[in-house]
């Protein structure tokens, strides 16, 4: 039960869920815990690892995962915290995403012992009558319980009809796989429990529900999303990954220790934030670590680390940057160059880059964003924020 309520919020019901746990020790029977998840898009970031690595400590545990993959769903589309509809994915887009979601979750999970199933498999065959049937189980007025809901109807936003089927179509994954638990953030609250309510109506036993908080993004103030530009992704390279987490605010470590690690010390870690004698950053540094382990292992943390050092605290240019050679050493445009080499987005991101210092030409730091330098034949390096440098070389 430690390892099952660590970093957890709510727990439907405690005491069902002791019992679960206690038949199943008896009677030598996995329970099922279930994981939906929609492939709404194709990148996964660590604020995902937190529900994912709670289903892995339930594999550890000897029960049985099971992820499904949201490929019906997904096409209606999650109101979940919306304050508007959100657009339906083609069936191309969903499976696309799905492709992507499975491979990187199994850097997660147990992919030996993971069962994974597409909730269209028995939500595609459900007929017309099949589905007036199930919204006949539920009532507006409870719909409109629902916070995002109650906020839209309130603030007279449209909230679509598809919308209140998505938490139905949801709920029914449950009475498919007769879930025992189901996983889900903060944000999903209302969606386990009307899978639980559906079991229910379907003289099915109601699963438990454990939720998990919304991990905060390195600014550490909106949740992790790649939209808003705070994530640490999946995907990222392991000098990413350890780089990002070394950004994030020191009142953000322990939390995500807690959440984004397996560290069992949870209690020493926050002694030691709160001793002034202890730097934050070496405690920083080993959460780099401990994150850039979990998804590539150990020598890929300490090479990480090693990198680390090099760029920001020897201050040094690292060995392996790009290296590009240019015709003669007519002075280049700057803003101009950035944009060409995909070093900035725009023209405006450049100057904004370049007027807020975080530009520099052989370590000295750029003001006039109207610069043009001229390229050495021995090499100009030029660094771009914390992390991009380009090394650029005249040729005759």
């Amino acid at each position: 039960m430690d390892a099952i309520r660590r970093g957890v919020v709510d727990v439907v019901s405690e005491q069902e869920l002791a019992k679960k746990i206690e038949r199943s020790s008896a009677e030598k029977k996995p329970l099922v815990v279930k994981l939906g998840a929609d492939p709404s898009t194709p990148d996964l970031h660590i604020g995902h690892g937190v529900v994912l690595r709670k289903l892995r400590a339930f594999q550890e545990l000897g029960h049985q995962a099971t992820l499904i993959v949201g490929d019906f769903t997904a096409m209606i589309g999650d109101p979940s915290g919306r304050q508007k509809t959100r657009p339906m994915l083609t069936h191309e887009e969903v499976d696309r995403n799905a492709e992507t979601y499975i491979d990187q979750v199994s850097r997660i999970l147990d992919r030996r012992t993971l069962k994974v199933l597409r909730n269209s498999t028995w939500l595609n065959p459900m007929t017309f009558t099949d589905v007036i049937k199930l919204a006949a189980s539920y009532t507006v007025s409870q719909m409109l319980e629902r916070n995002d809901f109650h906020e839209r109807f309130n603030a007279e936003l449209p909230i679509s009809l598809h919308e209140f089927l998505y938490p139905l179509a949801q709920g029914m994954d449950s009475v498919a796989i007769h879930a025992d638990i189901e996983l889900g953030g903060t944000d999903q609250k209302f969606n386990l429990l009307v899978g639980r309510e559906l079991q229910r109506h379907f003289n099915i036993e109601p699963q438990c529900i454990l939720t998990m908080p919304l991990l905060e993004g390195t600014d550490g103030e909106r949740k992790m999303s790649k939209s808003y530009g705070n994530s640490i992704n999946v995907s990222d390279s392991p000098d990413e990954m350890f780089g990002k987490t070394m950004s994030i605010p020191d009142s953000m470590i322990y939390r995500y220790f807690e959440l984004a690690t397996n560290v069992p010390d949870l209690h020493a870690i926050r002694e030691q934030l709160e001793q002034s004698s202890v730097n934050p950053r070496d405690l920083k540094v080993r959460l780099g670590q401990e994150i850039v382990r979990s998804f590539y292992g150990d020598a890929a943390a300490v090479e990480a680390y090693e990198k680390f050092r090099t760029m920001f605290v020897r201050k040094e240019v690292p060995e392996d940057i790009e290296e590009i050679k240019v015709l003669g050493s007519t002075p280049i445009s700057l803003v101009d160059f950035m944009v060409d080499r995909t070093l900035a987005a725009s023209k405006g991101e450049a100057r904004r880059l370049i007027d807020g210092g975080g530009v520099s030409i052989d370590g000295q730091k750029v003001t006039d964003n109207k610069l043009t330098f001229s390229p050495k034949r021995e090499g100009t390096v030029i660094k771009v924020g914390k992390r991009k440098f380009l090394k650029v070389v005249a040729r005759d």
